[in-house]
């Protein structure tokens, strides 16, 4: 796996917007199911704990006063995960095609992991201020899903752009 690390220097290329849009739904599909195992194999809870913890960005602190299935919560969290996912999609997109970091599929993972781990800090200790409830999630597991969101988008974002040449 090269890394091509001399070739990467900024040169004004534009991103393919759908490719980029589609890989970060992809991306958030993988991170919600990661969620929805963590939650309920690893901590033992309710696998509708993130549903709520995440629809309370929107709805607010309400929805967390239950963690039982509810249409409106899953709706809510599944619409605002599929939109922070196209959206950090296409600011990973940003990243990558400037920088030529879509060269090598060794340069594109390690990209993506290192934007999985900057989304979990931007997240985990920087909203939190406004979304106190995720402090408690703190930890390597979040840390990993992230790291793992960034990878499938980058990796994503590396083959689909390929296949549309």
């Amino acid at each position: 796996m090269e890394l091509h690390m001399h070739s990467h220097h900024w040169e004004q290329r534009m991103p393919d917007w759908t490719v980029a849009a589609v890989s970060g739904f992809a991306a958030g599909a993988v991170l919600m199911v990661l969620e929805l195992l963590w939650s309920t194999i690893i901590m033992g809870a309710s696998p509708w704990v993130m549903s709520h913890m995440i629809a309370a960005i929107v709805l607010g602190r309400d929805a967390l006063q239950s963690t039982d299935f509810s249409l409106e919560v899953v709706g809510v969290a599944l619409a605002t995960h599929y939109v922070l996912g196209i959206g950090l999609g296409l600011i990973l997109a940003a990243i990558i095609v400037p920088f030529r970091f879509d060269s090598s599929i060794g340069m594109v993972l390690l990209t993506g992991a290192v934007f999985g781990v900057l989304i979990y800090l931007f997240n985990f200790y920087g909203m939190v201020r406004f979304f106190s409830w995720f402090a408690e999630l703190r930890g390597w597991t979040t840390v990993i899903a992230h790291v793992i969101f960034g990878m499938v988008a980058a990796a994503m974002y590396w083959k689909l752009e390929q296949v549309k040449k």
